[in-house]
């Protein structure tokens, strides 16, 4: 049963190598797959994803998308060129909560939360370590409101 690793580029797979040439051999529709992978991983716009595709004997195929970095996708939305070397003392980039919210919607399956309440927890909690502020304040600040129902209204 072959399986086949790549790095792809966000919702811009193409039949070219390194998929065409992997798949094409195995007698699979490679513009079928190559058009499941974008659809799968257009949330990922810009940054690198690693896809699994898995083969059977009888040319059925399941694709398993992973995630980037939950720094990385930080750092893409608050365009930010790293995280802070002292985050306590250094501001890096700012976050709205609904980009806390959007980056919790993209890494849902992965984080260690069942909820998209303690899921944007965990993000702002991340960005507290990387020196990322959420709406203009620390991201310590940030949790704290949080903890106090300030983005209550956020999950209805």
């Amino acid at each position: 049963m072959p399986e086949i690793k790549v790095m792809i580029d966000g919702g811009k797979a193409t039949p070219a190598p390194p998929l065409g040439p992997a798949l094409a051999p195995l007698g699979l529709n490679v513009g079928k797959i190559v058009q499941e992978i974008n659809e799968a991983t257009k949330n990922f716009a810009g940054m690198k994803v690693p896809v699994v595709i898995d083969v059977d004997k009888s040319k059925h195929y399941t694709i398993v998308v992973g995630s980037p970095p939950t720094s990385a996708i930080i750092t893409k939305e608050a365009k930010a060129d790293k995280g802070a070397g002292n985050p306590k003392t250094e501001v890096k980039g700012n976050l709205t909560f609904e980009q806390v919210k959007k980056i919790a919607e993209m890494k849902m399956g992965k984080l260690n939360s069942y909820t998209m309440r303690s899921a944007c927890r965990e993000i702002i909690g991340t960005c507290n370590s990387m020196g990322i502020s959420i709406d203009g304040k620390h991201a310590k600040q940030a949790q704290l409101d949080f903890k106090d129902g300030k983005y209550d209204s956020q999950f209805k």
